[in-house]
Parts: C-alpha cells; structure tokens; sequence
C-alpha cells in the first residue's frame, strides 16, 4: 500500500517538474547566450601594432632561443681568484702609420739672380780682352761700334764674319745665345761690350727691355740689375748704355752704377742718347776708362745720310785725334762699311778698336 502511495507520489512530481521544465526551456539562440554569458571566453591581450621588422632582424625573430643553462654554485673566493684570467691592462693606443709629407707649395720660381764672376788676378778685363794695337801709331784713331747684336742670328753672324776685327761689337744681354756669340766675336778678332738698358726719356716711344737701370729705382735695385748684366757672360771690355736719354743725364742715378762698373775693371762707352748725359764728366771723375760716341751713322739708314755721316767722323777725328762711330746692323749699313773703312789707310786715318781711344776725348 505505501509503496503505491509513493509511485503515485513520484509521477505527480515529475508530473510538475516536466511542466515546469516546458515552461522555463529557452529557444537554442537563447541558451547559446545564456552559455556565453554563464561560461564566457577570455579574450587574448591587444597586440601592439606591427611595425615590419628588416630582414635581418625577422630572421634572428624566428631562431628559438637556446635553452637557458642552470646558474653553477659560486666559486670559492681564492678559487676564483686561481682560475679567472688576469684583469686587462690599458690598451696602447695604436698610431696609424706615417704618411709622406707633401712638399711645401711655393710659388713659381724665378730666375736665379747672376753672380758676377770675381775679377782674377792680373790686368783689368778692359786691357786683358782688348785686340792688340799699335800705342804708337799717331794717325788719328776712329773706333766703329756695332750695336744692338744677339738678337738676330743673321745680323750678329754677318756682323761677326764680315765686318774686320778692327769694328768693336756690343751685345744685348738678352740674347740666349751670349757666351757663344761673344766667342765667336773674339774668335774673330773683334773686341765685345756688353749693352746696359737705361731708362729714356719716353719709355713708352723707346722701350729700354727688361731690366732696364731707372731713376725711379733705389740705388741697391739698380745695383741688382747691373749685377744681373755683368754675371751673363765674360770675356768683354766693357758697357755701352742702351738707350738711357733720362738717366745718363741723372748724376745721382748714374755715379753708383759708373762706379761699381769701374770696380770691376770694365771700361763704359757712353752712347749720347742725351745731349744733357753726364756720364763722361763722372767717369773722368771716378778714373773709369770711357769712350765717348760722336755720332750714330745710321740714324737715317739711306745710303747718302750715311755716307755723310762717316764724312763727319773723319772730320771729329782730325781734329779731336780720336772719334767714335755707333753703327747699328742694317743691310745698308754693312754695306756702306764694306766700301769706306778701306778707304782710311789712304786718308790718313785708322782704324782702331774702342779700347784704343780710352780717354782720348775730352769732357762735354
């Protein structure tokens, strides 16, 4: 009996429980939320925004590290002290190695100033290179002086080769060529002078070349050009100026040059490219040898202008005892020489080299 009691008991219940089930049993939409909501999912940690990594760096991303090894026990003090490797000393710092030194920078170089050779012992260059001549031969002397030689080949050769030994030669120091024309020269039986440009009175209408001697120069500067002459070469008597209308008439100019000039025992020809030139009043005053020239024969290079002009040398020479011929290496000139200079022994006359009428004209 209590056990049909209890049946009926139970169906009732379940009974009511499965109504209770049908009432609350949700749509499967809804038990899905109920699950999230009962059960929900952690969510993974916000990654950091990707920033692409170089190659380099992608690849050693992707190697596993190696597995970390355990700490080893702690060394003994003075076992440790046994085993580690003595501590580094300072590292000597390593120099790189020397390189060459470049060479200074310097400027072009100019030309070496000349040395003028020391004066050897003996007589002066004037007497020592002069062409022998009869010092008691009376006749009235006439000295003819080529100049302005060195510079065109064709001219100094024919002066050299046809022109007698007698006619004194003078030699721009310009010329490349010097010690080989004034060989040639001596070679030849002439005597060489070697011409000194000087300031003129207009040097834009005469151009004096370079190194010309100048008023505007200290004395030492002009010292410098001089000695620049004088070192070209050897074997000459002396210096004819070249040009020269302004400062062969410059007594504060020209004396120190007329001087060192004497020193080194050369005779000096003054040319007279100036009326006003006082070069021969300081030679007589200094005793420098000098030579005056009287006239320049082809100042007009015509054949009649010439011709009157050699007319006008024997004239100074008969009455002064001694003249002075400046000639200039024209074709008309070599010929208008060739045919008066055999002329003088029938009249009179010789001709003499230009250290033949040392001092034998007077002052003007």
């Amino acid at each position: 009996m209590g056990l049909a009691w209890a049946v009926v008991a139970l169906a009732i219940a379940g009974a009511a429980l499965w109504g209770l089930v049908r009432q609350e049993r949700p749509s499967p939409g809804a038990t899905v939320a109920l699950t999230i909501k009962l059960a929900p999912e952690p969510k993974p940690p916000a990654e950091p925004p990707k920033t692409e990594a170089p190659p380099a760096t992608a690849a050693l991303a992707s190697v596993p590290s190696p597995p970390v090894a355990p700490p080893s026990p702690p060394t003994p003090p003075a076992e440790a002290a046994a085993t580690s490797p003595p501590a580094p000393g300072p590292v000597a710092a390593v120099a790189p190695p020397a390189l060459p030194t470049p060479p200074p920078v310097r400027p072009a170089a100019l030309p070496a100033p000349a040395t003028v050779p020391p004066i050897p012992p003996g007589p002066a260059p004037w007497i020592r290179f002069a062409r022998p001549f009869d010092p008691d031969d009376r006749r009235p002397r006439i000295a003819v002086v080529m100049t302005d030689l060195g510079l065109s080949n064709a001219a100094t050769d024919a002066a050299i080769q046809q022109l007698p030994g007698g006619v004194s030669l003078a030699f721009s120091p310009h010329t490349d060529a010097l010690d080989h024309w004034i060989a040639l020269a001596r070679a030849a039986g002439h005597e060489a002078l070697l011409a000194l440009p000087m300031e003129p009175l207009n040097a834009q209408a005469e151009d004096p070349g370079p190194r010309a001697l100048l008023t505007t120069l200290t004395p030492q500067q002009n010292m410098e050009r001089l000695d620049w002459v004088l070192g070209r070469v050897s074997g000459y008597v002396g210096i004819i100026n070249y040009k020269g209308s302004r400062f062969t008439a410059s007594s504060e100019s020209l004396r120190p040059v007329l001087a060192a000039i004497n020193q080194r025992g050369l005779m000096f020809v003054d040319s007279r490219a100036s009326p006003r030139s006082v070069a021969p009043r300081i030679a007589s005053e200094l005793g420098l040898p000098r030579a005056i020239g009287d006239r320049v024969i082809d100042q007009e290079a015509s054949r009649a202008a010439i011709d009157g002009n050699l007319a006008e040398i024997e004239r100074t020479a008969r009455q002064a005892g001694a003249a002075v011929a400046l000639a200039q290496p024209y074709p008309v000139t070599f010929e208008r020489l060739a045919l008066w200079l055999p002329t003088l022994d029938g009249k009179g006359l010789v001709l003499a080299p230009v250290t033949a009428v040392v001092n034998r004209q007077a002052d003007r």
